[in-house]
């Protein structure tokens, strides 16, 4: 199964001498994609509904449960990354620890997939989820991941998004006022000027 992990890897590495825009372009797909999803929830949440913030919230919890399992996998099986071993060619710099899930794909898909379950938002975890995609392309291309840290990636977004979705009646209550409660009070001058949403 390694073997296969390893030879499928090789596939989408990138030469020694790549292209120098397909580098570039990997590099932004690697690295600044993943900007989009705190973007997003800080924005559904200054400009929505009560509704809207709540979801927002839920996907936020989505990624940190997310993030949690993926760290925890990281510990329990120490996998080294294809330039620890000396496989492939390495292009982005990267701390020499477990590559089994990606962190940053595990965040992505679990916010993405926890917004799919949502009717209104439907549309938007759908965009997310295909740019998870060139994001994922983009760190085997660079050197840093398998395509079955990729996978888990996917698999534990989905256990994450779900487990949150369905235990979403238990936390919200008292997250959602702890929340309101903190952005009433770093913005409150911008609230009272009617510059922010209250």
């Amino acid at each position: 199964m390694e073997e296969f992990n390893q030879s499928l890897f090789l596939l989408f590495n990138a030469s020694a001498h790549p292209n120098p825009i397909t580098l570039n372009t990997a590099m932004v797909a690697a690295d600044l994609l993943i900007y989009l999803i705190p973007v997003s929830l800080l924005v559904g949440w200054l400009r929505g509904s009560e509704a809207t913030r709540k979801l927002m919230l839920e996907a936020v919890v989505a990624g940190i449960v997310g993030l949690s399992i993926s760290m925890l996998c990281g510990m329990l099986w120490q996998h080294p990354r294809p330039f620890a071993i000396g496989l492939g060619t390495n292009f982005l710099a990267h701390s020499p620890d477990s590559s089994f899930p990606s962190d940053h794909l595990t965040l992505q898909w679990s916010v993405a997939f926890s917004f799919l379950l949502h009717k209104r938002l439907r549309t938007l975890g759908l965009v997310y989820s295909l740019l998870g995609l060139p994001m994922a392309w983009a760190r085997m291309y660079l050197g840093v991941h398998y395509p079955f840290d990729m996978a888990g990636a996917a698999a534990v977004a989905a256990v994450s998004a779900i487990i949150c979705h369905r235990c979403t009646p238990w936390f919200m209550a008292p997250l959602f006022r702890c929340a309101s409660a903190i952005y009433g009070f770093l913005f409150a001058p911008l609230i009272r000027r009617g510059w922010m949403m209250k």
